[in-house]
C-alpha cells in the first residue's frame, strides 16, 4: 500500500489557439470551465491543489477570486507555457515535490473530471503499492493520471507537449489502471464544436 499525502496539479495555462478565446472562461453551470475544474478539485480529498496559468492568468485570476481564499489551494504562473504541457507540470512540481508524496495531473479542458472520478482514482492507487496509476477506459489508459514522488526527476525532464505519457510507457509494469465506472467521458475541449457539444450533452438539449 501507498502510504503519504497527495497534490492535484490542475494544468490551465494553455492559449486556447484553436478555440480562438481562452476556454478556461467558457460559461457552464452558471460558471466558468475553470471553476468547475478546482471546485471538483477542491472537493475532493487530494490534500493539495496547485493551479498552473499562463495564458490570461490575470484574467483568469479574477474570475476565481472567490476561490482563492481556499487554503487547500495554490495558484503557480508558467511563463513558459508556450513550450507545452510539460512546463506546467514542472513549474507545478515545484511547487509539489519537497511536501507531497505523490503528484494527480487533472487536466483543467476535461469537464467530466468529477471529485468522485479523483478519488475513485486516489485511493485504488493508493491501495496497490504501484507507483503510476490512470483512469481507463474499456482497458485504454485516459486522464486522470497519479505519479509518485519514486519518478518526480522525470517529471522535472519532460519536454514539450507530451506530459507523462513516456512514463507510462517505460515503466508499464508499475502502472495501476483504474477503469472508469459508468458512462465517464474523456473528452477535451479543444474547439467551439467540442464545446457545443459538451454543452448539448450536459444540458440535455
Amino acid at each position: 500500500m501507498n502510504k503519504g499525502s497527495v497534490a492535484g496539479l490542475v494544468l490551465a495555462a494553455g492559449a486556447s489557439t484553436r478555440m480562438g478565446q481562452p476556454k478556461q472562461l467558457l460559461p457552464v453551470d452558471g460558471g466558468t470551465i475553470i471553476e468547475r475544474a478546482l471546485n471538483e478539485a477542491l472537493n475532493s480529498d487530494l490534500d493539495k491543489v496547485v493551479l498552473v496559468l499562463g495564458y490570461h492568468a490575470g484574467r483568469i485570476k479574477k474570475v476565481i477570486k472567490h476561490i482563492l481564499i481556499n487554503p487547500k489551494l495554490k495558484v503557480v504562473l508558467n511563463r513558459e507555457f508556450r513550450r507545452g504541457m510539460s512546463s506546467s507540470i514542472i513549474s507545478g512540481l515545484a511547487e509539489i515535490e519537497d511536501n507531497y508524496d505523490h503528484v494527480m495531473i487533472l487536466l483543467a479542458d476535461m469537464p467530466y473530471i468529477n471529485s468522485e472520478l479523483i478519488n475513485f482514482l486516489l485511493h485504488r492507487y493508493l491501495v496497490s503499492s504501484l507507483h503510476l496509476g490512470a483512469i481507463s477506459i474499456k482497458g485504454k489508459r485516459s486522464h486522470p493520471v497519479i505519479i509518485s514522488s519514486r519518478f518526480f526527476n522525470e517529471l522535472r525532464n519532460l519536454k514539450g507537449d507530451t506530459g507523462a505519457r513516456s512514463l507510462f510507457r517505460k515503466y508499464s509494469d508499475q502502472v495501476c489502471l483504474v477503469e472508469a465506472e459508468g458512462n465517464y467521458d474523456e473528452k477535451d475541449i479543444d474547439t467551439p464544436d467540442d464545446y457545443n457539444s459538451f454543452i448539448r450533452k450536459h444540458t440535455g438539449r
